[in-house]
């Protein structure tokens, strides 16, 4: 009984990996990359890092070739940025990215039996924070959450069974001024 059972897994577990990339389904990633935020005001910050988060989705088939769904993601950086004599002489503002939430669609064309190229738009939600010290030493430090748009591009290339990798690039556009533009590498599995 027992050899049939161990037969029966490792026979399942080949046809797996032997199977083309899945197609429609349930979707789930880590990723990460640069990250690039671009802030307008005084002293304009330029802050740039290391982006790393996670994602998921759910792919629906449209015809053979295309496919469309729903995209999520939750995402930290470490981009961060100060200046010094930003409003006063002898001042220092330091701005950092904070966690960001994004939801959106995500649609595109099976470019081969393994590989998919598509585009993306959706909603973000990124929390940014500041602090400035004044040239007396006094701190003051303040979080904000921004609102805005998410629109992208990339290719994802499954290696057998249910494993795919993915390179993306987002641009987001945030109230306040405030821009992103992030660079990423992911890898995850389809279920």
């Amino acid at each position: 009984m027992r050899k049939y059972i161990v037969a029966s897994v490792a026979s399942l577990a080949l046809a797996a990996a032997a199977s083309p990339a899945a197609a429609e389904g349930f979707r789930a990633e880590i990723h990460g990359g640069y990250d690039i935020t671009n802030a307008d005001g005084p002293g304009d910050t330029d802050a740039d890092g290391f982006m790393y988060g996670v994602g998921f989705g759910y792919d629906f088939d449209i015809g053979k070739a295309g496919f469309i769904g729903p995209d999520f993601s939750i995402d930290d950086s470490s981009a961060r940025e100060c200046g010094s004599s930003v409003l006063l002489a002898g001042d220092r503002l330091c701005v950092r990215a904070g966690r960001d939430l994004a939801a959106g669609i995500r649609g595109g064309v099976k470019v081969s039996e393994n590989g998919k190229l598509y585009a993306l738009a959706g909603y973000t939600n990124a929390r940014f924070v500041s602090s400035y010290t004044t040239p007396a030493g006094v701190r003051i430090r303040d979080g904000e959450n921004l609102d805005g748009f998410r629109i992208g591009a990339g290719y994802e290339h499954s290696f057998g069974g249910n494993l795919y990798a993915k390179g993306e690039y987002r641009y987001s556009n945030y109230e306040a001024g405030v821009d992103r533009h992030q660079f990423l590498m992911g890898v995850g599995m389809n279920f």
